[in-house]
């Protein structure tokens, strides 16, 4: 099975993992710790209790419960994490999920807002109900009805344009129930997502009305997110990469076509270092959700991140990156537009 990004896994001791990358290493599937159970939870499934951790809750839940579920894999000097396949209870498919709401008759009314949201891409972007699904809380059964978001996947780049296109012209159209999302509610999403100075709220507000990933159905939240289909992974290349210290840049985007992926990446020219050892950086690969779709095609933008050197042990090139969303929280790491955007 190819388990790709935004697929959950369970393992055997009821822990969920969010995917997050296409490629994995033999003994291990790369995730990152989402829901454990906890007296406190505030979720509930099985007659248990979970609750959602944030990276240090994470990383420290790990380090004491399942050390072994941090390893070293194709980056220097750093221990990412992951679940060993041997431990896989389950692995959780968005799109069967999506199917699983659509086809049985069920009160709940998240799953209502998600029936009409695949309705209305099938319908009106032509984009089969095949190449969409449902991640985060409700796949696995731990969402929250009155409280929780949708985190809508769509699978394909081309049907993920089309599903974000259309809601670039409808967001605005009191014929369709989908909308674009209120300041007040944008504000409350700024302060969860961006713990720095790296974006003020009218940056912020700026970037989310154009990139039309994020909308309202209702009073609920959801997300226009992006997986590649199968056809569209790239083959696994043997890459040592190697994390060479903080970057800022300023550089043209040059290539935007991937830039709601998973990693998010922006092709750049003209790049100028501002900050740190100078490189040519050809990518510029965002790990938060925060930057995805930000910048678009020709624009001048500054980027502040961590460089990464990669070894293509193959052809014996080198190239390098910047990466940003090196932890959940991306703390100074950024990209957007070189001048700020008009108001």
């Amino acid at each position: 099975m190819i388990i790709r990004p935004r697929y959950f896994i369970e393992t055997k001791d009821h822990l969920f993992f969010a995917v997050n990358t296409y490629h994995h290493p033999e003994e291990y599937v790369v995730s990152f710790l989402r829901y454990v159970p906890a007296e406190s939870g505030s979720r509930f499934l099985g007659g248990s209790s979970y609750k959602k951790v944030n990276s240090a809750e994470a990383y420290s839940y790990i380090e004491e419960h399942h050390p072994e579920y941090l390893f070293t894999w194709n980056i220097e000097n750093k221990r990412m994490m992951g679940v060993l396949r041997e431990d896989i209870l389950e692995v959780y498919n968005p799109i069967e999920k999506l199917e699983y709401i659509i086809n049985n008759y069920d009160e709940n009314p998240l799953y209502e807002k998600i029936k009409c949201l695949s309705m209305i891409f099938h319908d009106y972007a032509s984009i089969d109900y095949s190449d969409m699904g449902v991640t985060g809380s409700t796949l696995i059964g731990l969402e929250n009805s009155g409280e929780s978001d949708i985190d809508f996947i769509v699978f394909g780049l081309d049907n993920h344009k089309k599903a974000v296109d259309l809601f670039g012209k409808i967001k605005d159209d009191d014929s369709f129930p989908l909308n674009r999302i209120t300041d007040e509610l944008m504000y409350r999403v700024y302060k969860k997502r961006v713990k720095d100075n790296s974006l003020t709220f009218e940056e912020y507000k700026f970037y989310e009305n154009r990139r039309n990933n994020r909308g309202l159905i209702g009073d609920t939240l959801f997300d226009i997110m992006a997986t590649r289909n199968f056809d569209e992974i790239p083959r696994k290349k043997n890459l040592m990469i190697k994390q060479l210290g903080s970057m800022k840049i300023r550089a043209t985007i040059s290539c935007d076509d991937n830039s709601y992926d998973t990693p998010s990446i922006y092709h750049v020219k003209d790049v100028e270092v501002i900050d740190g050892v100078p490189q040519n950086i050809e990518k510029v690969l965002s790990y938060t959700h925060t930057y995805t779709g930000i910048v678009k095609n020709n624009e001048r933008v500054i980027a502040s991140g961590v460089c990464e050197e990669v070894y293509d042990k193959e052809n014996k090139k080198k190239t390098y990156n910047l990466i940003v969303g090196t932890s959940r929280e991306s703390i100074n790491e950024y990209i957007k537009l070189e001048e700020n955007p008009p108001k």
